[in-house]
């Protein structure tokens, strides 16, 4: 990290200080890009190329054992974007020093999970003498906000991660019930976790008095994949649009290269998740779904907003399937059981009075047959069904924090939920998003 800082710094210096768009500003941008590539590359990507090339073309290159650097990707596509705002000619009139550019790269609060930060949303905030007085509003609102955010990692995302494991360990052996408890208990566990992530860095920052951006605003309330995609992981969505989709010609070149163009913003964007086929193939249904969203709008077809929120709700958790499973036959099993093509078992009495259902491929058993569900199958499909009421019609973390009023009341239950949550770190805690 350090040296990728130090190389990064360098070279905006030098870029904003060529003339803007000359051949010179334009070859030390490539120069700095291809060397943020190739960093990450080796450290994220080369054995899942050298695996893949392995397994096309029946070779045998070795492929070594590389220790992922925490955060990696977040602080080198931060810095590409900064290397792109300096060609740009944004950067030319700020002078940012080597310690004021460390500082904003290297910013613990969102080192490691985002969201994604800009040199213009964060080092004018280091300069604001305002930022160095003490604060008690931020000290209340950032413990607020923080205490939130662990409570959904550790209280909620980490209780679901044992009923995710077992389905998709198993990916091969679930049935329908299953495979729906495996796909919306990922679906949540995802989105606890690193929401719950992204709330804890904001918290943190606020005890600073630095402001991070929102990253998620209700992603599950979505009426649309393009809604969604303006709710979900909103730092990373930002950054795709201004560093990939606009340069590549966005929608200023007919419609056609419109759809080019987001099946390679997305495509991309899935390969930046993960090395792994799929995540390229998440990224690749999601700039499918986003282009039949594009097309539809065309025909000026309004739907209700129920049917909207049920076909994006459905698609997210379909996609997410994918971006779970070990491998494409992984995913391809468990989205099989989702849709019936391994039989329908459900719970109840296997009887006389149900053989016409059983004709019909059917099947009712016990409890006791779902050996992938979590000790108390009914208990899990009573949280799910709070958890998708919850994140439907509840008020996400910010909207919460909006009414808040220092008072007792408040200091008590934060306290409290704080409490809590430190006193549930007595397990394991999976750190979700990290290997993203």
């Amino acid at each position: 990290m350090v040296v990728s800082i130090i190389i990064n710094h360098r070279l905006g210096e030098w870029i904003a200080s060529a003339k803007p768009g000359s051949k010179q500003a334009k070859t030390l941008l490539v120069v700095g890009i291809i060397l943020d590539l190739l960093i990450i590359g080796y450290y994220k990507y080369a054995n899942f190329f050298l695996a893949s090339i392995n397994s096309v073309l029946q070779t045998n290159f070795y492929t070594p054992e590389v220790i992922l650097p925490p955060g990696i990707s977040f602080y080198t596509f931060t810095q590409m974007a900064y290397l792109v705002d300096a060609y740009r000619g944004e950067t030319k009139d700020n002078n940012y020093d080597l310690i004021t550019y460390t500082l904003f790269i290297s910013f613990f609060p969102q080192l490691i999970a985002g969201p994604i930060l800009r040199h213009d949303e964060l080092i004018p905030q280091f300069r604001q003498l305002r930022k160095f007085i003490l604060s008690h509003k931020n000290i209340a609102l950032g413990i607020t906000i923080f205490s939130l955010g662990l409570a959904k990692k550790v209280l909620i995302a980490d209780s679901l991660s044992p009923w995710v494991a077992s389905v998709f360990e198993n990916a091969n052996k679930v049935g329908f019930i299953e495979s729906w408890v495996g796909a919306l208990s990922y679906t949540f566990q995802l989105y606890f976790d690193f929401s719950g992530y992204s709330d804890m860095a904001i918290g943190l920052g606020l005890l600073f008095n630095i402001h991070i951006p929102i990253n998620f605003n209700s992603p599950y309330k979505a009426i649309s994949i393009i809604d969604f995609w303006r709710r979900w992981h909103i730092t990373l969505s930002n950054f795709l649009r201004d560093y990939l989709y606009i340069p590549l010609g966005g929608s200023r070149k007919g419609q056609l290269r419109r759809y080019v163009n987001l099946m390679a913003t997305m495509l991309l964007g899935g390969l930046w998740h993960g090395a792994g086929w799929t995540f390229v193939a998440w990224g690749g249904l999601h700039g499918l779904y986003l282009c039949i969203n594009h097309g539809w709008r065309k025909l000026s077809i309004t739907l209700p907003k129920t049917v909207g929120w049920a076909i994006t709700f459905l698609a997210v958790v379909i996609s997410w399937v994918l971006f779970r499973a070990h491998g494409f036959q992984d995913g391809i099993n468990i989205l099989q059981a989702m849709i019936g093509m391994k039989g329908i078992v459900i719970p109840g009495r296997a009887d006389g009075r149900f053989a016409a259902i059983t004709e019909l491929g059917i099947q009712l058993k016990d409890w006791g047959s779902f050996a992938y569900l979590p000790p108390n199958p009914r208990q899990s499909f009573m949280v799910l069904a709070g958890l998708l009421l919850s994140v439907v019609l509840l008020p996400n973390t910010h909207q919460i924090v909006e009414k808040m009023k220092p008072n007792w009341w408040w200091a008590i239950g934060i306290g409290g939920l704080m409490g809590y949550c430190l006193l549930s770190l007595n397990r394991v805690s999976e750190f979700l998003y990290f290997q993203f």
